[in-house]
């Protein structure tokens, strides 16, 4: 239907399976929120070590509070990570050989080592305005990578188009479910970092929106399970010039 697919939990078994004191106890990744996240069998696990990320203080021009969540700390040194790890560990799961997707850099440098560290062929295409140090980046982890004479849609069609006679997997933005549920973790740590309650309003910069669902759909799945309230945050798109399709339609 051209809408992106979501992983549903059986969330009343959950809330009775386990506790917020016994996430507390456990190693401080993203692992330890796994009865919410869809890897079935800890063998699957495809992990460089996602941390989870500290909120950093600073203080806004009218003396109000801001936390910077620094998600730099992560694996290939972006968000990205938190998404990809989880779609290569179901990949994994489900057998998948070989995953394509386009890339403006830190999301293919993301999937490229994990995937290397999977076992998994990757195949990943870049705009050619792409910075040299991510095709590197990409590269040096062991992936198939190319410029295209284009942008990143253009690169979209070309992993469209080729899943039908080279039969990899197309893990592209909303494309798949899983890499929701990977950046969903983001919204789960900022609530337990906030003793169980959400900000007031997020920030997050934002290129297809992945990271804004899930942490929505974390949200959701808290409060089912009873760990947060009702309340939500205020969630702000922060888009570059270039990608900003919903400023273009207001104006």
């Amino acid at each position: 239907a051209g809408k992106p697919m979501l992983v549903r939990y059986d969330l009343p078994a959950i809330k009775s399976a386990v506790a917020k004191k016994d996430v507390a106890k456990r190693p401080a990744n993203l692992w330890r929120y796994r009865e919410l996240l869809p890897v079935r069998m800890t063998e699957n696990i495809v992990s460089l070590g996602e941390t989870v990320t500290p909120l950093i203080s600073v203080l806004s021009p009218d003396g109000s509070e801001i936390l910077v969540k620094d998600e730099g700390r992560l694996p290939t040194g972006s968000f990205k990570a938190r998404g990809l790890c989880i779609a290569v560990s179901k990949a994994k799961e489900l057998g998948v050989k070989v995953m394509a997707m386009p890339t403006n850099g830190n999301a293919g440098a993301a999937l490229a080592a994990y995937c290397a560290r999977a076992n998994i062929d990757c195949y990943i295409f870049c705009p050619d305005d792409t910075p040299e140090v991510n095709v590197r980046e990409i590269a040096f982890h062991g992936a198939h990578v190319w410029r295209v004479n284009g942008l990143i849609d253009d690169c979209g069609k070309i992993v469209g188009e080729g899943k039908q006679t080279t039969g990899w997997f197309d893990v592209s933005t909303l494309k798949e479910p899983y890499r929701i549920e990977g950046k969903k973790t983001m919204g789960m740590e900022l609530a337990e970092q906030l003793n169980w309650t959400v900000p007031d309003i997020i920030f997050y910069p934002t290129g297809g929106g992945t990271g804004l669902i899930g942490m929505w759909k974390a949200f959701a799945e808290l409060e089912a399970i009873g760990w947060i309230g009702s309340k939500r945050p205020r969630m702000v798109a922060v888009q570059a010039k270039g990608c900003a399709p919903i400023v273009k339609a207001y104006e």
